[in-house]
């Protein structure tokens, strides 16, 4: 995976000096109505975690995961006849992942499956902007594929500003189409239905609203409000999570097939001269579950010299439990509902760590466009016996 890393993020970098060769050759060339590329940016992350409660072995056991993530992203801009804004936007990830917990699902195998799968997840967007009117709409398509699980989603988007241009009323409309392969528990595929096959299907859609408002206060300070709401049905729960009843019965995962969430959200920034921005966000979470949630989280940025910043950051988060949780060995036949999938338990999780951008006024790497490279960290860890890790590298071109 190193190498897969190193050869993209090479290709990246020549791809751009390429670019940014043409340009200025043909920037005397150029007028209002070319194409022109707005940014590209290139993300490489990798995640680890560990735990152990593994909803895979009925709550217990190893959670360790390790991800390496490449994510590639291309805008591209031009003006049309009636002076409005065009962008085109296409991007492309790749995920791999090896997972400890998910080898569980047939024990008797030296790997299964879902011990390491390759998930990759590419979308395309388009939008127009009146700059004169302030409105502005899109729409967008996105696919994800995995071994177990494919995606399809369709989104669009509409946007206001107010004659002052202080403020901006947003809407946006999204629908999730997926398809999950059953994999089954090894020891619980002969009583599970299947189709004919080694493993059946079924579909889970989602359908979400969200809504916002931004508006400029003042000089130094912008709020947003944020109000989503999230309709789910199909097939929620996962097949391979084992769940273990008090008579020492094993189970597969059984949740309700409908879903309904409101998440409701509120941003701050506000710059304290030129030096140090405060960026708050809170959010408060119910669904028809019986889980209610709460995330704060505030990140400071702060500018050592007009090319070099550093972000430190922390999120505090905590939620209640799901109606139909219970532990290892704690479910009895009379639950119609039943998980033993922690995500889903009571639990208090910090999330804190920073972030180093620089963004020399030469370029990185002697290229003038290529204006900016951060790197991240974050530690993640909540109290039922749950951490993980991630670092992250961003490469912007504008």
């Amino acid at each position: 995976m190193k190498k897969i890393c190193l050869t993209v993020i090479g290709l990246y970098i020549g791809l751009l000096a390429a670019f940014s060769q043409q340009l200025k050759q043909a920037d005397s060339n150029y007028t209002s109505r070319k194409l022109n590329i707005e940014e590209i940016n290139f993300v490489s992350s990798y995640y680890h975690q560990d735990g152990n409660n593994a909803a895979v072995t009925g709550g217990i056991g190893s959670q360790k995961l390790d991800d390496f993530s490449n994510y590639l992203e291309v805008k591209l801009k031009w003006y049309d006849r009636k002076q409005r804004l065009n962008k085109v936007g296409a991007d492309i990830g790749l995920d791999y992942y090896t997972s400890a917990s998910s080898d569980k699902i047939d024990p008797k195998t030296i790997s299964s499956a879902s011990y390491s799968d390759v998930r990759v997840y590419p979308s395309l967007s388009w939008s127009r902007e009146n700059e004169s009117k302030g409105t502005a709409f899109g729409f967008g398509a996105s696919t994800s594929t995995e071994f177990d699980y494919q995606s399809f989603g369709l989104n669009g988007n509409f946007s206001k500003k107010t004659n002052n241009k202080m403020g901006e009323f947003a809407v946006k409309g999204q629908v999730y189409l997926d398809q999950l392969r059953l994999i089954y528990p090894v020891e619980l595929r002969g009583s599970m239905p299947s189709g004919g096959g080694l493993y059946g299907s079924d579909n889970r859609n989602s359908y979400s609203l969200d809504l916002s408002w931004s508006q400029i206060i003042n000089q130094r300070l912008q709020v947003s409000f944020l109000l989503d709401l999230i309709k789910q049905s199909g097939y929620l729960s996962l097949p391979f999570n084992r769940v273990y009843f008090t008579d020492e019965s094993v189970h597969v995962e059984k949740l309700p097939d409908s879903r309904f969430k409101i998440p409701i959200g509120f941003r701050a920034n506000y710059f304290i001269g030129d030096r140090f921005i405060l960026r708050g966000f809170y959010r408060f979470y119910k669904d028809d579950w019986g889980l209610q949630a709460h995330t704060a989280s505030l990140e400071t940025v702060v500018k050592i010299n007009p090319f070099f910043s550093v972000s430190p950051f922390y999120r505090f988060y905590h939620q209640t439990a799901v109606d139909y949780f219970k532990p290892y060995q704690q479910h009895t036949g009379q639950d119609e509902y039943y998980t033993s999938n922690y995500d889903l338990s009571k639990f208090t999780s910090h999330f804190f760590g920073a972030g180093i951008r620089l963004s020399p006024p030469a370029g990185i790497f002697g290229i003038s466009r290529f204006n900016s490279i951060e790197l991240r960290y974050g530690h993640y860890t909540r109290d039922n016996n749950f951490n993980s890790n991630i670092v992250s590298l961003h490469l912007k071109y504008k």
